[in-house]
């Protein structure tokens, strides 16, 4: 009996590209989910492990607008307001990630840290959702050529990471 491979002339066709707000918006729904997720749980190996995944998707959430997305929105808005208060709360957050990140949860004031997390990165969203991400929409910004940037280096940041 002999077997034989089916090929096709053209490649498969990569997943449709994400705009850039799009990916955001993806990645603050996953991070949500996981908060609301840790409020559920009282394991403490479970609450461990969604925190190392709540720090690894906003650390590198961070990173790629940092990176490629806010000088991006800096330079079509010629903002000056927006992208600078966004960096300062990425200050915050990343200040209570390295407070968190890879310690044993002890009981109420790792609790409470992950819960102003929570409520700095839904300040944080809401402000993008609502007030950057409408003006964004409006310039000329290629955001499906910037989705794709950020695509590929969320791509490396996790690779990176593990």
């Amino acid at each position: 009996m002999t077997t034989t491979t089916k090929t096709t002339a053209t490649p498969k066709p990569p997943a449709a590209a994400k705009d850039a707000i799009a990916l955001l918006r993806a990645d603050h729904g996953t991070v949500s989910g996981l908060f609301a997720e840790y409020e559920k749980t009282n394991s403490s190996s479970k609450k461990k492990a969604l925190v190392a995944e709540i720090c690894t998707e906003l650390s590198v959430h961070a990173q790629i607008e940092e990176e490629i997305f806010y000088p991006a929105v800096k330079a079509a808005l010629k903002d000056k307001v927006l992208v600078p208060e966004a960096t300062v709360e990425h200050a915050s957050v990343k200040d209570l990630i390295a407070q968190i990140e890879g310690v044993e949860p002890d009981g109420e004031v790792y609790d409470a840290k992950v819960k102003v997390l929570s409520e700095y990165v839904k300040h944080h969203v809401k402000e993008e959702q609502n007030e950057m991400f409408p003006k964004v929409k409006a310039t000329s910004l290629d955001l499906v050529e910037l989705g794709a940037r950020m695509a590929a280096r969320k791509a490396d940041l996790l690779a990176a990471r593990g």
